[in-house]
């Protein structure tokens, strides 16, 4: 039977990372809410950078519509927790690693517990699940932990980092007191002002507020999992510039392009509050 060493499966980071940074890496901890199409894939390439610790939280199953852009998705995990799946591979790539599973996902009662000693912060959360998005953000800001995250859209990825002491998630996207659609559309727009995704969505129909669904690509989860991690790299090595909010920044390889974002003074910008007033136009509210 085969063994683990720990310095064995991560050697060839070495180059990129000192042995003493690799060391460092092992002892960090990482919280990931959401564990499907963006979630797992953080999972598994934090997983293979050697970070040694993780709260993993999900309340959702496989199914065979998840099969385009979820890795953990197969013919033999339909059904199946996602989160224990997650586990599963990542305890697969590093046995030694410590994992803290909440199987019934992120609500009031638990955000504390699943926060605890946690050195950054990656939400992978559903689009649609902005109640808890806002719990944990909330949370993060109170407690002095990075967050960030790295929403797959069309074939490319949109990222935003609040960072403790700047501007906070809600300072940015002002979700406050507003209805849930409002909310979405808020998020929508904060999170990719440069819209460059919308350019090549063939069919507008398939994005569905009121059923929560939209279309998804792996192209873009896998994109997402490598922009998060070498953001993880950074914040937890703390070495590297950071692109903090108000900015943010959006990679579309199929349109050849990136862009670096900037919503000053975040959800009370004028070009925001026009964005959102037209958007809020379209979609009846």
């Amino acid at each position: 039977m085969a063994t683990f060493n720990y310095d064995d499966a991560f050697s060839r980071n070495i180059g990129w990372f000192t042995q003493q940074e690799q060391q460092a890496l092992s002892t960090k901890k990482v919280a990931i809410a959401g564990c499907g199409g963006v979630g797992c894939i953080h999972t598994m390439t934090l997983a293979r950078l050697g970070i040694g610790e993780f709260s993993l939280a999900d309340f959702d199953t496989y199914g065979v519509e998840n099969f385009n852009r979820q890795v953990g998705a197969n013919m033999d995990t339909i059904g199946k927790p996602k989160v224990d799946i997650t586990e599963q591979m990542l305890k697969s790539i590093n046995p030694q690693a410590t994992t803290h599973v909440f199987a019934e996902g992120i609500n009031d009662d638990n955000t504390e517990a699943f926060l605890e000693g946690v050195d950054l912060y990656i939400d992978s959360l559903d689009f649609f699940a902005i109640k808890a998005r806002r719990t944990v953000f909330a949370q993060c800001a109170e407690k002095g932990i990075p967050a960030i995250t790295a929403a797959p859209l069309g074939m490319g990825t949109a990222f935003l980092c609040f960072m403790p002491g700047q501007m906070t998630f809600e300072d940015y996207f002002g979700m406050e007191g507003v209805s849930e659609t409002e909310q979405y559309l808020r998020f929508y727009l904060g999170l990719a002002p440069a819209g460059l995704q919308s350019q090549y969505l063939v069919d507008p129909t398939r994005l569905d507020l009121n059923a929560k669904k939209g279309p998804s690509t792996i192209i873009g989860c896998t994109m997402s999992a490598g922009v998060a991690a070498s953001y993880a790299v950074k914040i937890l090595l703390g070495r590297g510039d950071l692109v903090c909010a108000p900015q943010g920044m959006h990679w579309d390889p199929y349109l050849n392009k990136m862009e670096v974002t900037c919503i000053d003074g975040g959800h009370k910008n004028p070009v925001f509050q026009k964005s959102l007033k037209e958007a809020k136009k379209a979609f009846g509210i």
